[in-house]
């Protein structure tokens, strides 16, 4: 194996290649979860791994609760299944928690604030609603709490830790918030170690080839869970020695170059790119000074070909069109360029919009 042959299995594993699912939350299961920080990009990111899906499709499934959106990891938003928000999160907020510790004592955040947040979080929640974040702001305010200088985002950020409250449907282009028991009744608590063997489970044969360490980076756990967690599964896994590092994936993953080149226009945070600590498989030769492993990629849309990044791009709207703007790192060839603009048609497709090149 490969510096090459990593890059091509991570586009097989993570269903870009040629993708097994049509439905997104077969997709996020199948994952473990998507970061779904940017909420637009984060639909895009799972279209282009269901084939003939338009964005109206991962709209109307998370509208209808099939896939959420909770802080679970690191911390930030991701996509996650009804059937495992509550034992994901059972897994990963300890440490999340943790890491947020800091914050809560700058903002005078303890344990009685929270308390008494989740009781007006729960008034406000019962019984079916879903509220906007502003709205939950009144209700808190109303009660006495005080909400300013980030002590609202926390709260609810500890809210959703603590598998009080998770995404609702979308009021217009609003996000709204639920309450977790009434929007996924039917999530399931797992033990500690089972849930741990779950989660690199998912992780490696969605993600792999990868290593202990880019478990660490995804999750946000510690390298003793990592451990712990491929000693319960790594009988389940082929693995592959390259530079002195273990990498895992699942024994049918494709690590050839496919017959054709296709070109991937990925938005930011992109499992692709997101999923790992070293990027490095996504390079040929070194990295571009405005993209570096570990920051900035992930704040760009990239655009991969041959399993590399060959450039950036970004989009803007007008009406009935998306204007893609090119920003390659070098000129590219007319193979290229005819790969680009299949790939943009499929972007365009998917928003229902005409897609035109700059």
């Amino acid at each position: 194996m490969n510096r090459l042959d990593i890059a091509y299995a991570r586009l097989s594993s993570q269903q870009l290649t040629a993708s097994q699912y049509t439905h997104p939350a077969d997709l996020v299961g199948y994952l473990g979860a998507v970061q779904a920080q940017d909420y637009g990009a984060a639909k895009w990111a799972l279209g282009m791994r269901l084939p003939d899906s338009v964005d109206a499709d991962i709209e109307q499934a998370f509208n209808n609760g099939e896939i959420l959106r909770t802080h679970v990891m690191r911390p930030t938003w991701h996509f996650v299944t009804p059937q495992d928000i509550r034992w994901m999160l059972e897994l990963t907020a300890p440490r999340v928690n943790a890491l947020a510790a800091y914050y809560y004592r700058q903002l005078e955040l303890d344990d009685a604030v929270f308390q008494q947040s989740k009781k007006v979080i729960s008034q406000a929640l019962e019984g079916g609603k879903h509220l906007i974040r502003e709205e939950l702001v009144a209700a808190l305010e109303q009660a006495g709490i005080a909400t300013n200088d980030l002590r609202a985002t926390h709260i609810l950020m500890w809210a959703e830790l603590d598998t009080l409250i998770c995404s609702g449907a979308r009021r217009g282009k609003q996000q709204t918030y639920a309450l977790l028991a009434e929007r996924a009744p039917h999530a399931q608590s797992l033990p500690r170690e089972e849930a741990l063997a779950e989660l690199v489970r998912r992780y490696f044969i969605g993600h792999g080839p990868a290593t202990l360490s880019d478990f660490v980076w995804w999750s946000g756990l510690t390298m003793a869970d990592a451990k712990m967690g491929i000693e319960s599964v790594k009988n389940e896994l082929a693995c592959d020695l390259l530079d002195g590092q273990t990498y895992y994936c699942s024994p049918d993953v494709v690590a050839t170059r496919p017959e054709s080149s296709a070109a991937y226009l990925l938005p930011n945070y992109d499992e692709y790119g997101v999923g790992y600590s070293d990027r490095s498989a996504m390079y040929e030769g070194e990295v571009p000074n405005h993209l570096d492993p570990r920051g900035a990629i992930l704040l760009n849309y990239i655009i991969v070909m041959d399993s590399q990044v060959i450039g950036a791009w970004r989009r803007t709207f007008k009406k009935g069109r998306v204007i893609i703007e090119l920003k390659p790192f070098a000129p590219l060839t007319d193979i290229q360029t005819e790969a680009i603009q299949k790939a943009a048609r499929h972007y365009g497709d998917f928003l229902g919009l005409e897609a035109e090149i700059t």
